[in-house]
């Protein structure tokens, strides 16, 4: 008797064999359904682990990228491992108008792929401090002396090279940014400045040190870093698509003939430093703004590559600092005193008997104006709203629609889709004294703040004896809060008109553990075609890793695939057994089964002669 033998050899070898003759007589209706219902059953239940595996094997991807950014975060604060010799380091020196800060980076080798930005973070010491150090008082105040500059900066200096491994010096770039209170110095001052740090830090140390690397930065640029900054630290350009992050569709600029690009929305920022304020924010295309305000710019390693290519409108208000306002309120207190003790013949201000009244200064507190040699005597009354109603002249706006501070041109802002970031002086202002940083509510801090400006002097002093502010709020804080709340609180709300009711501001100093200032954004955007070496000497492993990284998904297919026409074959030849059986039930003779399946007739006739006798 002929007997069919089929195998399949899978993750295990499967083999059964059947007979042409047996097979028929139990194939009977009902159990015929239930073999072609069981196949079709394991094909579906095989497709569908299939898609199980394939889905948790990218959902273990997805969450294993999310743990190494949680991871890169926690690592992060560790001590930096100076042994390595694949980190890198970068020294960026923030000249400041009342100090400067040098706060040292390190990142390990590009990856290789050119949609990754380096991996820049905060150098830590074996305490797992940040290296950063400060000194005392601005390089503006070497206007007239700039030979002792380098005098001045040497320490800055010197405390990085202590950090920074010595074999890592020649090859590990030095920046000296000055900003808002060198801006403010002539340019021939400026000039003389810069020239003495050119000519003598590469005398006493090793750093990677050119021409450009010394410079006073626009408020443009500040503005564009800070940006930088703290969208790095939030993960805002990394290419991972989260569910749970908001995605925007970007057209970039230059590629018309390109689709949009989907990814993740960048946050705004806000920074108020001691001399100016800054506003940045990411723009669409279809925005027209003039170019002193714009800046694109390319952060990707690849200046072909455009997934990381940003457009954002930049402005920047030189004297709407915190400190600088104050010294215009002053003046302005000073200018029309003089005129109305002229006009009335009073001498309102020029005796501590007879007090100029400042609504902008905490209860019963007693200050002085020193101006041309005269002294202006100020008594604090603390009435914020009184406060707020005196500065708002302040802010220049125009009666013209989508315009700013002094009549700049602001392009809208979704309120209700956006996200802002408030460093500097919106984080002192809301945290040092308030204790309130973090999530900013106007009406919460505009109770704060006039219980605050309505407090005596004298418990406030109390208050601050017994600790109870931030560490490093000083007097001169205390003294100045009640005006600094009011004047923040006029610039964002009056100046860039933000609704009161506004949400989405967080003001802050650190994020995930980092202090995020604008030089962390110029160290990436000035180092950003760096690993353009290391991409190119990677590009062919990195595109064998990119095939092995599907290849899953495509074997998971094909034996799929397999599967089925090996479960189709079986179910067709079943079913031509199932045909032969009907025929043989017609005919009632297995002869003209035989005949019909192409046997010679003579070798029939043989084999039922022999099976008769």
């Amino acid at each position: 008797m002929g007997r069919i033998g089929i195998s399949c050899l899978f993750p295990a070898s499967w083999h059964f064999s059947m007979s042409p003759v047996g097979c028929p007589r139990i194939l009977n209706t009902n159990l015929r359904q239930i073999i072609v219902i069981s196949i079709l059953a394991a094909a579906v239940s095989l497709l569908y682990f299939s898609v199980v595996i394939i889905r948790n094997k990218y959902g273990r991807l997805s969450r294993d990228k999310k743990f190494q950014r949680y991871l890169a975060r926690v690592t992060d604060i560790e001590a930096t491992d100076t042994n390595n010799p694949n980190v890198n380091y970068g020294i960026v020196v923030d000249c400041g108008s009342s100090g400067s800060r040098i706060f040292v980076y390190c990142w390990p080798r590009h990856n290789g792929n050119p949609r990754d930005l380096l991996d820049i973070r905060q150098m830590r010491d074996k305490n797992r401090k940040p290296v950063v150090m400060k000194i005392k008082p601005g390089i503006s105040e070497f206007a007239t002396s700039p030979e002792k500059v380098s005098d001045y900066i040497s320490p800055l200096l010197n405390f990085a090279a202590e950090h920074v491994p010595r074999v890592k010096h020649k090859e590990t770039p030095l920046y000296i940014l000055c900003t808002a209170g060198m801006r403010i110095l002539p340019e021939s001052q400026q000039k003389a400045i810069l020239e003495d740090l050119l000519t003598d830090i590469p005398v006493h140390f090793d750093f990677l040190f050119s021409d450009s690397h010394a410079e006073v930065i626009s408020g443009k640029q500040e503005g564009v870093y800070a940006w930088i900054g703290i969208n790095f630290v939030l993960g805002r350009f990394e290419h991972i698509e989260d569910d749970d992050e908001a995605i925007v569709e970007v057209n970039i600029p230059g590629s018309e003939s390109s689709e949009a690009i989907l990814r993740k929305r960048t946050a705004g920022i806000l920074d108020m430093g001691g001399v100016s304020t800054q506003i940045a924010y990411e723009v669409p295309k279809t925005e027209e703004v003039a170019k002193n305000l714009l800046a694109e710019f390319n952060l990707g390693c690849d200046v072909h590559q455009t997934e990381h290519v940003y457009r954002v409108y930049v402005a920047t208000f030189l004297g709407f600092g915190g400190n600088a306002a104050r010294q215009r309120y002053e003046d302005k207190i000073f200018s029309n005193m003089v005129q109305k003790n002229r006009l009335l013949g009073k001498q309102t201000g020029l005796a501590p008997d007879t007090p100029y009244l400042d609504p902008c200064l905490p209860l019963d507190i007693k200050d002085e104006i020193q101006q041309n040699g005269q002294t202006v005597y100020l008594r604090g009354t603390g009435d914020f709203d009184l406060c707020r109603e005196t500065l708002q002249p302040f802010m220049n706006k125009t009666n013209e629609t989508q315009t700013s501070l002094n009549g700049v041109y602001q392009p809208p802002i979704h309120f209700q889709n956006s996200e802002f970031y408030g460093f500097s002086e919106f984080y002192y202002c809301t945290e040092d004294v308030l204790r309130m940083g973090g999530d900013y509510n106007a009406v919460a801090f505009t109770k704060a703040a006039k219980d605050y400006c309505a407090t005596k002097w004298s418990i406030l002093r109390e208050r601050f004896d017994q600790g109870l502010y931030a560490s490093h709020a000083d007097l001169h804080r205390l003294k100045y809060q009640c005006f600094k709340s009011a004047w923040m609180f006029e610039v964002f709300h009056r100046g860039f008109s933000f609704p009161v009711d506004y949400k989405n501001l967080k003001t802050a100093l650190q994020v995930y553990d980092k202090e995020v200032q604008w030089t962390l954004g110029a160290i990436l955007y000035r180092t950003r075609f760096l690993p353009l070496r290391d991409i190119q000497q990677e590009a062919f492993r990195a595109s064998h890793a990119h095939w092995r990284g599907f290849s899953f998904v495509y074997n998971h297919y094909l034996f799929s695939g397999c599967f089925l026409v090996v479960l189709l074959s079986i179910l067709l030849y079943l079913l031509r057994l199932q045909r032969i059986h009907r025929r043989m039930l017609r005919s009632g003779s297995a002869a003209a089964l035989w005949l019909e399946e192409g046997l010679p007739a003579q070798k029939i006739v043989g084999t039922y002669d022999r099976a008769g006798s």
